[in-house]
């Protein structure tokens, strides 16, 4: 019998079929004991699987690609850690098997970040799928991962590690549903690049048996189990529907009545620009430039390792804006050379610029290899500080971008209340701004973006967070200034025509979502655009903001 389950949708479209679930490992070894003298072989066994699995996690980001390759990558820096290592040595001398011993190594840090505050427990699921690794290599079992199949399906799963999400096949994964994660997980942000339809924080989606089919919306985050045929053949007719006004959709971001809003890419690395390209983007918004920094966790990358790097993303884009983000260390994101290890909260710690203006040599090493890269070329070349606080943080910044001989528009990034209620002190700094409402609501409302019990938090709609935007977008247009947004509300078709009415002057999203903006934009004119904005404020929910805004828009 039909019946709809309901969670948080993060990557468009609409998938159909039978349910498969993710296979995983061994999650405990037996407590085997050893003899002094076999120490040193466990101790060279677990040295090998750790290094196999940190060389199979690189060669998986190789073949992703953009911002998977950067978190695959930070895997792989997780499972060397050298603190790890050591802790996996001495208990393998004091009489534990390899296996278990990097089973209770990796169980006391466990323990540990997920005591370290939110943020930090968010890291708690890669972690786990680490240890996984490493142990079934050390049994000799299979990989955790995604199922063998020879025909299509839905995968379901209590969460995806990004190693999983990264590879997942378009032609067989349909769509995928996780109990655990939110709208601005790793998995829902990679889901959104390669364009397969999400579902994430669905309570008891593994319950669901293996081979039912399922319909996933990942727009509505509606999952429908056991649909029938007549459903499933209604669905797929309003998918192609959709499917074909996405198609006659071309041209450059503009509401009905001609107001123009440049519909920019999220891009993670040179791999994400032919998606870019494919699906219009009139530019970059947010050139995230971690994956040059994460080869080597034990120092910066060469000036002219990053100056090809920048230069290939800004001769894709001739005509066009090129946003790039100066290195965003810290947190989640730690760097052996750059980044405090003994934080107790290192998501409220030395973070982004700050860590940057602590060691100023590595920010002045990326802003002259920007200048360089962009020698010569046509593209316009802009630049932003993350996790800008204050004014005397943009002025620090602004000092060093001319420092360095930067002949490009520098700008804030807006992703702590402060910057959003003070923007007008910023813009007294720095040319322009650029809101992350990824961090700004985890910030706003101490809900950590990896905690799917607190997805609710992390929905851009709360009208909150949209107050916050409309105070920086606000002081922007008073000081003249742009005001763009590139976190991941703008792939939000409803949401983006209710970001324009609030004063955003543009729109960065990751590449597969652009058709299904300029669609929707395109059907509405400024004002409404702008009552749209006007209502979703006035509301008291984030569910009743939507609500309050389709309203406004049905009639366009």
């Amino acid at each position: 019998m039909e019946r709809t389950l309901r969670g948080v949708g993060v990557s468009h479209g609409v998938a159909i079929g039978p349910v498969r679930h993710m296979g995983t490992a061994v999650l405990e070894p037996p407590s085997t004991r050893i003899s002094a003298e076999e120490a040193p072989r466990e101790q060279a066994r677990a040295q090998a699987a750790v290094e196999a699995v940190a060389a199979d996690l690189i060669a998986r980001g190789n073949l992703a690609g953009g911002e998977a390759q950067a978190v695959l990558e930070a895997q792989a820096l997780m499972a060397q850690d050298p603190e790890l290592l050591a802790d996996v040595n001495r208990r393998i001398s004091e009489g534990d098997s390899a296996e278990r011993g990097v089973y209770e190594a990796f169980a006391a840090y466990r323990a540990l970040l997920a005591a370290a505050g939110e943020y930090l427990a968010g890291r708690v699921a890669d972690l786990d799928d680490v240890r996984n690794r490493i142990v079934a290599r050390l049994l000799g079992m299979p990989m955790p991962g995604v199922p063998d199949s020879d025909e299509p399906y839905v995968l379901l799963a209590r969460d995806l590690a990004p190693a999983d999400t990264a590879l997942l096949d378009p032609s067989l994964v349909l769509g995928f549903v996780t109990e655990e994660g939110g709208p601005t997980s790793h998995s829902a942000i990679l889901a959104r690049a390669m364009g397969v339809p999400a579902v994430v924080a669905l309570p008891r989606a593994t319950e669901v048996a293996e081979r039912v089919v399922v319909a996933v919306d990942g727009t509505t985050g509606e999952v429908l189990v056991e649909p029938s045929v007549e459903r499933q053949e209604e669905l797929r007719r309003l998918a192609a529907e959709q499917q074909a006004a996405l198609a006659a959709s071309s041209g450059p971001g503009r509401t009905s009545d001609g107001f123009m809003v440049p519909l920019l890419a999220n891009v993670g690395g040179p791999a994400d620009l032919p998606a870019a390209l494919e699906h219009g983007a009139e530019g970059v918004g947010l050139f995230r430039t971690e994956f040059l920094f994460l080869d080597d966790s034990a120092k910066a990358p060469s000036e002219d390792k990053q100056v090809l790097a920048y230069r290939e993303v800004l001769e894709a884009f001739p005509d066009g804006r090129v946003v790039v983000r100066v290195l965003d260390a810290g947190a989640d994101k730690p760097l052996d050379f750059l980044t405090p290890a003994d934080e107790p909260n290192p998501a409220l710690g030395v973070r982004g610029l700050r860590s940057l203006l602590e060691h100023p040599e590595v920010l002045h090493s990326q802003l002259r290899a920007l200048a360089r890269a962009a020698e010569g070329l046509s593209a316009r070349l802009e630049v932003m500080a993350p996790m800008v606080a204050d004014r005397e943080d943009a002025r620090a910044f602004a000092e060093a971008c001319r420092e360095a001989g930067l002949d490009a528009k520098y700008g804030a990034m807006v992703e702590i209340p402060s910057a959003a209620l003070r923007a007008g002190a910023l813009l007294r700094e720095v040319e322009f701004l650029s809101l992350g409402t990824n961090d700004l609501a985890q910030y706003a409302f101490a809900a950590d973006r990896q905690v799917g019990s607190l997805a609710r938090l992390q929905d851009p709609w709360q009208p909150a967070l949209l107050d916050l935007i409309a105070s920086a977008a606000g002081a922007a247009k008073a000081a003249g200034k742009s005001c763009g947004v590139c976190g991941e509300a703008a792939s939000d078709p409803l949401l983006a025509c209710v970001l324009t009415g609030l004063g955003v002057t543009s729109l960065s999203m990751g590449a597969a979502a652009i058709p299904y903006v300029r669609s929707t934009l395109a059907q509405a004119t400024l004002a409404q655009c702008q009552q749209a904005a006007e209502a979703a404020r006035a509301a008291e929910s984030a569910a009743d903001a939507r609500a309050a805004a389709q309203q406004v828009l049905s009639g366009a």
